[in-house]
């Protein structure tokens, strides 16, 4: 079977891995153009997916444009049976309806639930204590399609996006290499979602992140928690911008503060008062320093 894999961050590298692992002919991979940043902005910055790409030896196409003339030629000269998507961007139907196996995506939730650009954020944000995987068929709309496989976890209580997400591009990479065993055998039934039980997971910009303290110390839990390590949520502190990346629920009487109010429990214990109680900070990071525990961050910077 000849694959065509597309993806670009880390998180669709086991996923590559898997298939290579397992003896699968990957003739293309499909990732970002190079971009420029770093020190000066001038440094290239190569995807986390062409560098392991470049690593094997694959061949590599970085299309600015997925409906060029130009990149379709190539692409179908490859003549894949099936395309893996894993962590890209949206494709045109000329793209994905392009090999005869069809052109499958991996999804970080449950679908029809958290269909978008940032499941494992909102799930988590909405309190969900289960998530999973979603193997699927690509249509027109985004996160529509057929569905192949699904796989569920369950999340912790205090777990983080970033946790969540290593998790999930482990059991992925596993739901991926089942998927494509699945269509190569070509005994598999196709089970369509249910458009009334779709929930939406949109893209999250810097002001979406800001903490609101006038709601329950649980909610604020899940959204620090859902947020964290990236993009952050994040309160003011003197002028500043202060992430707060892992917090705690403490079982206490809400003090008589204003929701949002940092104050010092002890010499060690910061927190931050909420609608009904008060949630402890372990991990943050002001703006211009480096991440820190509270301890560090009081006996610095706070001195309330």
């Amino acid at each position: 079977m000849r694959i065509v894999f597309m993806g670009t961050p880390a998180f669709a590298i086991p996923s590559l891995n898997i298939l290579l692992e397992n003896g699968y002919e990957v003739v293309g991979v499909i990732t970002a153009t190079d971009k420029t940043g770093g020190r000066g902005g001038k440094q290239l910055l190569q995807s986390a997916v062409k560098k392991y790409a470049l690593e094997k030896g694959l061949h590599i196409l970085q299309p600015p444009n997925l409906k060029a003339e130009a990149f379709q030629k190539q692409l179908k000269a490859l003549q894949a049976d099936l395309q893996v998507v894993v962590a890209f961007r949206m494709l045109p139907e000329s793209v994905w309806a392009m090999p005869p196996l069809g052109t499958f995506n991996l999804h970080a939730s449950l679908l029809p639930k958290y269909r978008g650009a940032a499941p494992i954020n909102w799930a988590i944000i909405r309190g969900e204590w289960e998530t999973g995987l979603t193997t699927f068929f690509i249509q027109k709309e985004i996160d529509t399609g057929d569905i192949l496989l699904q796989s569920k976890l369950s999340i912790g209580e205090n777990e983080t996006a970033g946790e969540l997400h290593d998790r999930m591009m482990l059991q992925g990479a596993k739901l991926v290499l089942q998927t494509v065993q699945l269509i190569e055998s070509g005994n598999y039934k196709l089970q369509k979602q249910d458009a009334s039980q779709a929930t939406s997971a949109p893209k999250i910009f810097h002001a979406d992140c800001r903490i609101s303290f006038d709601q329950s110390s649980r909610n604020v839990h899940n959204f620090i928690r859902g947020l964290s390590p990236w993009p952050g949520a994040w309160t003011n502190f003197k002028g500043k911008t202060l992430k707060l990346l892992r917090s705690e629920i403490l079982p206490l009487q809400k003090p008589s503060l204003p929701p949002g109010t940092p104050f010092r429990l002890d010499k060690k214990t910061l927190c931050f008062t909420t609608a009904d109680g008060c949630l402890k900070i372990t991990e943050l990071q002001l703006q211009g320093h480096k991440k820190m525990d509270a301890q560090a961050f009081l006996n610095g910077y706070f001195k309330g």
